[in-house]
């Protein structure tokens, strides 16, 4: 992961905390761009990425490369251009795909004065995808301000001596 803490320039090593550590792998600008044409434009290749989002081609080498790096994506030949490679998402790559839905829906709320420029639709029904805050137990929607934390399996006792993560003060 050394790499790939330079997306951000810092490394929340001290952090026991998922989404900063999910940060070290996509939180950076062009990475969420990058992460979301390949999910829903389907784009594959270098060349189709650095024209349609206008990134400079080192940049764009290097997200890349620590997606590969990260298990994100991976790189293979691609049959139908000899010589050149195509990067496709993996599960894990594949799996972030609700985070990009959900900043999208967020943009739509806070940042798009004109209504959503895109909507995310069901591949089968056409109706449109959102994403949810659901208990996984009552199975009843949650509002954000209803949702507390709580130690999890991977909270240990030096975190909250630390203060790494977003752990309860008790």
């Amino acid at each position: 992961m050394g790499r790939l803490g330079v997306v951000l320039g810092r490394l929340y090593e001290s952090q026991n905390c998922s989404a900063a550590r999910a940060l070290e792998l996509v939180g950076e600008r062009w990475s969420l761009l990058i992460l979301r044409n390949a999910a829903f434009a389907g784009q594959t290749r270098f060349s189709e990425f650095e024209r349609r989002l206008g990134i400079a081609p080192n940049i764009l080498a290097s997200r890349l490369e620590g997606f590969v790096a990260a298990g994100l994506m991976e790189m293979r030949p691609n049959p139908g251009h000899r010589g050149q490679s195509e990067y496709l998402l993996t599960e894990k790559g594949r799996d972030f795909v609700p985070a990009i839905v959900a900043l999208t829906e967020w943009g739509d709320r806070w940042a798009a004065p004109d209504g959503p420029p895109i909507i995310y639709g069901h591949g089968s029904c056409g109706g449109e995808v959102g994403v949810e805050l659901r208990c996984r137990t009552c199975h009843e929607l949650t509002a954000p301000d209803a949702v507390h934390v709580r130690p999890g399996p991977g909270f240990g006792d030096t975190d909250a001596r630390a203060g790494g993560g977003a752990a309860p003060s008790t």
